[in-house]
């Protein structure tokens, strides 16, 4: 009798714990990181019962301190086929499409990621995956070398693709085939210090780019970075000089707020690596590169279209007004800039949930299944929450942001200096590499919220008629 396949969900947690323990050797500040944010968020959680009980609502706590996100840079339409393949046996989806040439780096991307809400609570592990985009290089003698360079990698092991395709023919992988695929997908994201080309070839492709260089000078997509979440941003970028770590010059995305919104992220420099680059006759020159580097996360409430749009155009008019320079110059007018404009984005659950601005998960209270049955029934959603029948809990925001991204990239390609350029989309380009279309994080968010809108609705005896005229 054949073993039972183990859940997705548990190939997924041995795959991030295995990555981790990986990177941790690999950059031992990456350890540093972990352990200053579990100091900041075991305090942040002493300091706030409000937050703690809501983190236990929704069951984060559990979540938090394995909470991962990582980036790799893939080079081939055929090397983001095969991850697609190799993130589905892990549980985990192609969820948005993210245009960087908005940043001035030549790729783009999507994230790999739970989309099941029971999936999300067990480990939200993510991987940002970009895929390098050759048709931006100007240089066409370049552009063909490049592709040529990559048309003779093979980023993973023969024994990985044979499981993943084991996985797909029926529908899993027990324990020893789990842990077997483990290994052998970890080493696509494995650090290589040896080149696969020359210092000539390398230095005109990083005279292109510095990504392309990253992306095409090696044997695999080596993952650049691999974030903890943290519950207080602030007090993490604060908190880092301490632990032998210096900053970037400013924190991405919205400001401190009290009730946050969407994604707030920070980084540490990459680190320069030496490296072992190929001479004309084989042999090994010395040389350095620079493109793993530590990040960390706040993670907020996921925005509605609404949301969304008002928030896009607060940080657009701030990042077009004040310029952050390469060194950090005016990082402390663009933040107080940030936190002035942002005063009109409200900054409180329910007048939030009321403008439609955010999603929220939706529980019935014990008070209001005590009256199941009353006067609760001709009642609007809204009046069943001021009422106390319903209760509202953020839905976290499990993506990314372009903007941010790019600040981050930018931060690590030479310094923090804030540049506006024009996108160049190539969305079906990207979907056919793929083989598939990325989910709309909108509609995620937006099922998981009417979900528990209407088990919150039947647990207080309200008819599926009556969900929907009242709400």
């Amino acid at each position: 009798m054949a073993a039972r396949p183990i859940r997705p969900d548990d190939i997924r947690t041995m795959f991030s714990r295995a990555m981790s323990e990986m990177y941790r050797t690999e950059v031992p500040q990456y350890g540093a990181l972990l352990d200053l944010v579990a100091e900041v968020n075991a305090a942040t959680m002493r300091a706030d019962a409000g937050l703690r009980a809501s983190l236990e609502q929704n069951g984060e706590t559990e979540r938090l301190s394995v909470e991962r996100h990582g980036a790799i840079r893939l080079g081939t339409a055929q090397e983001l086929f095969d991850i697609r393949r190799v993130f589905a046996v892990m549980g985990m989806h192609p969820v948005g499409y993210y245009d960087l040439s908005v940043a001035g780096v030549p790729v783009h991307a999507t994230a790999f990621r739970p989309i099941a809400d029971a999936g999300l609570r067990r480990n939200p592990f993510r991987v940002f995956t970009s895929l390098l985009r050759l048709d931006l290089i100007d240089d066409l003698a370049l552009r063909a070398e490049a592709e040529a360079i990559l048309a003779a990698r093979r980023i993973f092991t023969p024994r990985a693709l044979e499981l993943v395709a084991i996985c797909e023919a029926e529908g899993g992988l027990p324990q020893g085939q789990a842990g077997e695929f483990v290994r052998e997908a970890l080493e696509t994201f494995r650090w290589h210090s040896d080149a696969t080309v020359s210092l000539a070839t390398y230095r005109k492709l990083h005279e292109a780019h510095r990504l392309i260089a990253d992306v095409v000078s090696f044997r695999g997509p080596h993952i650049n970075h691999l974030t903890p979440r943290t519950l207080d941003i602030d007090a993490v970028q604060a908190g880092m000089p301490g632990y032998g770590i210096a900053p970037k010059a400013v924190i991405e995305g919205p400001p401190r707020r009290k009730c946050p919104i969407l994604l707030r992220q920070t980084s540490f420099k990459a680190l320069e690596e030496p490296i072992a680059f190929k001479d004309d006759a084989g042999a090994g020159i010395a040389g350095t590169h620079t493109a793993r580097f530590g990040e960390i996360e706040q993670r907020g409430v996921a925005l509605t279209a609404k949301g969304r749009r008002l928030y896009d155009a607060l940080l657009a008019s701030v990042r077009h007004d004040v310029q952050v320079g390469a060194t950090g110059a005016n990082a402390g007018e663009y933040g107080a800039e940030l936190s002035r404009r942002f005063g009109s984005f409200p900054d409180d659950w329910a007048e939030l949930r009321a403008e439609e601005l955010a999603f929220f998960r939706y529980s019935a209270t014990k008070a209001g299944i005590a009256r199941r049955g009353s006067s609760a029934s001709a009642m609007s959603v809204h009046e069943l929450v001021a009422a106390g029948h319903l209760r509202i809990d953020p839905i976290v925001y499990e993506d990314f942001l372009p903007v941010s991204a790019a600040g981050i990239f930018q931060s690590n390609l030479g310094g923090d200096a804030q540049k506006s350029y024009t996108a160049d989309s190539n969305r079906g380009a990207f979907e056919a590499a793929l083989g598939a279309v990325p989910h709309d994080e909108l509609e995620l968010y937006a099922q998981t919220e009417r979900a528990s809108l209407d088990r919150a609705l039947n647990e207080l005896g309200l008819s599926e008629f009556q969900i929907h005229a009242t709400a």
